[in-house]
């Protein structure tokens, strides 16, 4: 009865499914046939109902190993096979994703003419071994006490029979891949996760590389074993899927070698392939090798085209060099000097801003600039260890206790002392990262196609590096995460632009067989790492009145209590104690007194009327300036200011007894400061020979550092020691023959302010030309630090600012004859000795950008703002003046034609001409072409 029976289910089987319905094995020969239905009628002959777990343990099976599930085309003929099994299999339904599927048995076929898959609920007949594992889709918490638990999603984890730590993976928009058992290429989307794998088989060796093409129509993927290459059309093979049919790719070569990147061209009808020492171009449609670049003297290790320029390739190789080729002509453009001493690893080229990045396995990172008259220089270079471990230190200086014990990162003690922690941090991947940056795109220059990140892919993380001011904006370990499956990674790959705005990153594992899927969220993790901005933000253009306890608040009654003078009633004659000479003026003898010097002596012989200096003086006050006016780049006229060699510092006038530090214009342009290292200030007459006001040591004990005018010339604004002083003054303008030497000028302290850990001020800035509160130090410990002079105290400090004392600080004060937009007058500059320039933005006291591009080791040089706030200007020890544009960290010109160190620039206010001083003594006017 039994035996009748089976036979019976065979033939319903053959019948009803095999030959009528739509069944996915139709096109398999005809012993495969007989085979899947004697299986199946088996596991239906088998099977009772009431074994609910071993059906569970189906759909787990085919979760596991990614199986093709059939049942929608042959439930209606089992249904007429057994009804009752496939009414109970029904009812049992699981979600897996967002679909719900029922299946009663699932069958698989690798390749033609082979052995079929049947999983049952007790066992693979056909796999004993463990395949494709994959998880469901879980939230990864992490350790920052929950304020972080929504960062990163493990979306799957898949299990490999083989390890693959050093392989190329590969991630788009919408879709990642990565060799799965060695020789087959897994596909995941990753905008549909219930989709199954898409496993594609036609390699015969381990898969080293992967790589997407950049066309969406059609989704184009290359795969590289040392046997072959193989390019498949994801739409096709999913196509052949779902027909039940076996998807093929098109193979563009055999026996290669070792295949360690691909990259496709920008449109998709070129491929470069890195095998070995070469770089080998292949042309998809031709199936041929166009050409063969040599040239490198070690296995090249990355390859990249440039998308401004199509015929351009650039390649990084073990030898620890990187070559620009032409790959139409076959020829090398450009050939790098050795940059590290471990082979470099990864590669990527930024199209906003022109640059190129790429990292070694020691965890250096070189930026170069790709623009045309830059020639391939050295914009930066970093070292990931050391800006993590000063992240890590401003994370917790800013929010000491939002961390917890497990979740901060090490410091550099515990680097150095600790054997289970990762010193290096080799750059495994780059991809772009469109992070946002609010503070940046508040600014008009500073926009946030300027400020671009990257994604920086290492063993022990994931990084946020910001272009702009080389730092790091976050930092994601994967040890901080609980049930993180790969705690150190040996590949991975990233994409940032996904269409819920996160991005997605494959890793395999270093030591085991593991590949896993993550989703991170960019804002999360940048809202959750960066320093929190505590109370209101500041501004150099002021919101608020001056309040009645400001220090300012003296200098605003004095000028406004002058009374109106009004005519004095007549009153009556008295008779009152005078001398003799009712004359005010008396001639002296000269016996008593000492003898007359005249301090300044100007040249008089000039013809020169005050019409003409009024029309000379009035011309510029109705011309306004454009903003899009050439920098000054030629030079005009040079003059040397000294005999022989002489610094050039400032401009001196007689009468200080030591070198002046400091000379500075008042707002009206009658008065001249000037700070002498003798310990005394003063403000001398534009116009006149005689010294105006002097402050000497019995009001500076210190020695003077700088002072400028300050609040449209109400006060004098200094730093002595380690206190910012504000004085309030008077001049004195009238002559008295009598009492000339009787000096009327006077000044004293209004308000003194120290700096925090009472530091010496090495630097100071404030705004003179409109009314401002804030006024900006520099400190000896490489502090910045906001004073607001409304309050009258400290408003923010910025530690580590440089790596060494700043000498100078440098704000945008814009020009009368030129309009900028408000938000540009809360950039500031500064420069300290062998660190460079750094753009500051004061409402979030970040550093913005930084300018690296000239050479400054031993002197300080000077910086300067162009009056349109584009340009910022500085000196070098190269014998050159260097201009930087605002919205690129590469100077944009080079000011030849000096002799020594140039020292000092400044901008004219109402033309486009830069003066620049040398250590030799001599002037250089540059204007523009």
């Amino acid at each position: 009865m039994e035996l009748y029976l089976f036979s019976g289910l065979i033939s319903l089987i053959w019948n009803t499914v095999l030959r009528d319905a739509h069944w996915p094995l139709r096109e398999s020969p005809k012993r495969d046939r007989w085979v899947a239905c004697m299986l199946v009628s088996l596991l239906c002959f088998v099977l009772e109902p009431a074994e609910s777990l071993l059906w569970e343990r189906v759909e787990w099976e085919c979760q596991k190993r990614a199986l093709i599930p059939v049942s929608l085309s042959v439930e209606p003929a089992l249904r007429q096979v057994a009804p009752d099994l496939v009414a109970w299999s029904g009812c049992q339904r699981r979600r897996h994703g967002d679909q719900t599927h029922s299946s009663p048995f699932i069958i698989q076929i690798p390749c033609p003419s082979s052995e079929i898959f049947l999983v049952s609920g007790m066992k693979c007949e056909a796999e004993q071994s463990q395949g494709l594992q994959m998880e469901g889709q879980q939230e990864i918490s992490a350790t920052d006490g929950g304020c972080v638990g929504d960062i990163v999603i493990e979306n799957f984890l898949v299990e490999s029979k083989k390890s693959t730590p050093h392989v190329q993976l590969a991630c788009s928009t919408q879709h990642s891949a990565f060799p799965l058992d060695g020789n087959t290429l897994c596909v995941w989307n990753t905008e549909d996760p219930s989709q199954q794998f898409l496993a594609l088989r036609g390699h015969h060796q381990p898969i080293s590389a992967v790589a997407f093409g950049n066309t969406v129509t059609p989704r184009l993927i290359c795969s590289a074993s040392p046997d072959r290459v193989i390019m498949w059309s994801l739409d096709e093979c999913r196509e052949k899927v779902l027909e039940g049919l076996i998807p093929r790719g098109t193979i563009l070569g055999t026996l290669l070698g070792k295949v360690l990147h691909l990259r496709f061209s920008p449109d998709d009808r070129v491929i470069a392939m890195c095998a070995g020492n070469k770089i080998l171009m292949l042309d998809p449609e031709s199936r041929s090798t166009l050409v063969e670049l040599e040239g490198h003297q070690g296995p090249v290790t990355a390859a990249e085209f440039c998308t401004w320029r199509a015929h351009v390739v650039i390649s990084v190789s073990e030898d620890r060099s990187f070559k620009v080729w032409d790959h139409r002509i076959g020829s090398l453009i450009y050939n790098s000097p050795v940059l590290a001493a471990s082979p470099l690893l990864s590669l990527l080229v930024v199209e906003g801003s022109k640059q190129l990045v790429t990292g070694c396995a020691e965890g250096q990172l070189w930026i170069f600039s790709l623009v045309d008259r830059h020639h391939y220089r050295c914009v930066t270079r970093v070292d990931l260890r050391k800006k993590r471990e000063s992240f890590s230190t401003r994370r917790l200086e800013s929010n000491p206790g939002s961390l917890p014990e497990e979740s901060r990162l090490p410091s550099a003690r515990e680097l150095a002392e600790g054997d289970d922690v990762e010193v290096m941090l080799p750059v495994l991947g780059l991809a772009h990262c469109d992070l946002s940056l609010g503070r940046a795109s508040e600014c008009g220059l500073l926009s946030s196609e300027n400020t671009s990140c990257v994604w920086i892919g290492s063993s022990a993380g994931l990084l946020v590096f910001n272009l702009a001011n080389s730092e790091l904006e976050a930092v994601l370990h994967y040890k901080d995460f609980r049930n993180l499956s790969i705690q150190v990674a040996g590949s991975c790959a990233m994409m940032s632009k996904t269409s819920d705005g996160k991005a997605f990153c494959v890793l395999t594992s270093m030591f085991g067989n593991e590949i896993a899927g993550l989703k991170v969220d960019p804002t999360a993790l940048l809202r959750c790492q960066q320093r929190p901005i505590l109370g209101t933000r500041l501004s150099v253009l002021p919101s608020s009145r001056v309040l009645p306890t400001s220090p300012l608040h003296f200098g605003v009654v004095e000028s406004s209590a002058q009374p109106a003078r009004h005519r004095q009633p007549a009153a009556r004659s008295v008779v009152r104690d005078q001398p003799l000479v009712f004359h005010s003026k008396v001639r002296s003898s000269g016996y008593t007194s000492a003898p007359h010097a005249t301090m300044f002596s100007p040249k008089t012989n000039i013809k020169n009327d005050c019409k003409r200096f009024s029309e000379r003086k009035n011309s510029y006050k109705w011309k306004e300036s454009p903003m899009q006016n050439s920098p000054p780049t030629r030079l005009s006229r040079q003059l040397a200011v000294a005999e022989g060699r002489a610094a050039v510092r400032c401009i001196q006038f007689s009468g200080h007894d030591g070198a002046v530090n400091t000379v500075c214009w008042s707002h009206d342009g009658r008065w001249l400061l000037s700070v002498s290292q003798d310990g005394t200030l003063r403000v001398w007459s534009a116009r006149r020979t005689e010294l105006a006001l002097c402050l000497g040591k019995d009001l500076l004990p210190k020695p003077v550092q700088s002072a400028q005018f300050y609040y449209i010339d109400t006060f004098i604004l200094l730093s002595s020691g380690p206190e910012v002083q504000l004085f309030t003054y008077h001049i004195d303008t009238c002559k008295d023959e009598i009492r000339r030497y009787k000096p009327k000028s006077r000044g004293r302290v209004v308000v003194r302010l120290p700096m925090t850990g009472a530091v010496e001020v090495t630097s100071l800035s404030a705004v003179n030309d409109f009314y401002s509160y804030i006024v900006l130090t520099a400190g000896r410990n490489r502090t910045l630090e906001a004073f607001d002079l409304n309050v009258g105290r400290s408003a923010a400090v910025i530690t580590e600012a440089h790596s060494r004392p700043i000498h100078q600080i440098c704000q945008n004060k814009g020009s009368s004859f030129m309009t900028q937009p408000s938000q540009l007058y809360n950039l500031f500059a500064t420069t300290a000795i062998g660190d460079g320039i750094r753009l500051w933005d004061l409402r979030t006291l970040r550093c913005e950008r930084r300018f690296e591009g000239h050479l400054n080791r031993c002197y300080p040089c000077g910086i300067a703002f162009s009056p349109c706030g584009r340009y910022v200007a500085c000196g070098a020890e190269d014998r050159h003046a260097y201009v930087y544009e605002m919205g690129s960290s590469t100077f944009c010109h080079r000011l030849s034609g000096h002799t020594d160190t140039v020292t000092g620039v400044a901008f004219s206010p109402s033309a486009s001409q830069l003066a620049t001083a040398t250590l030799d003594g001599k002037l250089h006017l540059f204007v523009a072409e």
